[in-house]
């Protein structure tokens, strides 16, 4: 259980850290360029939070998922995981949809 522990931690932790550069640093080259093109400069705050927030969201279930497997030993903790994907997801994909489809 240490391995999945550390293993969670360390990818929730990464997608949490890439989640709040793109969101308060706007840091757009984060994301592949396919998924930037179509975005327009005036865009890039607004598409950046929800694909932030979105990568925040899933980064946290990731975690959650891994401390909680590891503190009382059972495979419930993972359930954390897809509440994470299912909030995180439709603000990416709502983000993606309304400000890279151009």
């Amino acid at each position: 259980m240490i391995a999945v522990l550390i293993v969670c931690t360390a990818v929730g932790l990464l997608c949490i850290r890439s989640g709040v550069l793109l969101w308060k640093r706007q840091r757009i080259g984060l994301l592949h360029d396919y998924h930037t093109d179509a975005v327009w400069d005036g865009d890039i705050p607004d598409y950046t939070r929800g694909m932030g927030l979105g990568m925040i969201l899933i980064g946290a279930g990731i975690l959650l998922t891994g401390m909680i497997c590891f503190a009382f030993d059972t495979p419930a903790g993972g359930l954390c995981l897809p509440a994470g994907l299912a909030a995180g997801l439709p603000l990416m994909l709502r983000a993606q949809k309304r400000y890279g489809g151009r």
